[in-house]
């Protein structure tokens, strides 16, 4: 094995690339902006589980709409069960009726409510992605 030997730095030695100092990094401005990204990151997540939760209220919506139509073509006289846990309870046409026409109001009411939330995000999202006139870029 062979060993080389080294020749001490004398104090005057300069840097290898003279005047291309490494710039100090920005402690301040590299935490604002890791802040910044991570609000963006939460904001998209929002979106998209509104925009889950719109598609699953939806099919709820549509399938007591369905289920509606298919009961009103019924009989008055036909008996009806409503599942409750693990037995059926048996209602007259009129009450499973309302009970399906405030299933699809609430659903809609949760839909008007998270698609006004997911605007307001998507503006949040949109206003953090502008550019910082302070940063000079």
């Amino acid at each position: 094995m062979r060993t080389t030997a080294r020749l001490p730095r004398s104090p005057t030695a300069q840097a290898p690339w003279p005047g291309k100092m490494a710039a100090p990094v920005d402690l301040e401005l590299k935490k604002a902006f890791t802040e910044l990204q991570a609000k963006v990151i939460d904001t998209q997540q929002k979106v998209k589980l509104a925009d889950i939760q719109i598609e699953q209220l939806s099919r709820t919506k549509k399938h007591a709409h369905l289920t509606d139509t298919e009961i009103m073509t019924l009989v008055d006289e036909t008996r009806m069960y409503e599942g409750v846990g693990r037995m059926f309870i048996l209602q007259s046409k009129g009450v499973i009726h309302n009970q399906l026409l405030e299933k699809q109001r609430i659903a809609e009411e949760k839909i008007k409510e998270l698609e006004s939330d997911q605007q307001f995000c998507a503006l949040v999202c949109s206003q953090l992605l502008q550019p910082c006139p302070s940063c000079g870029r």
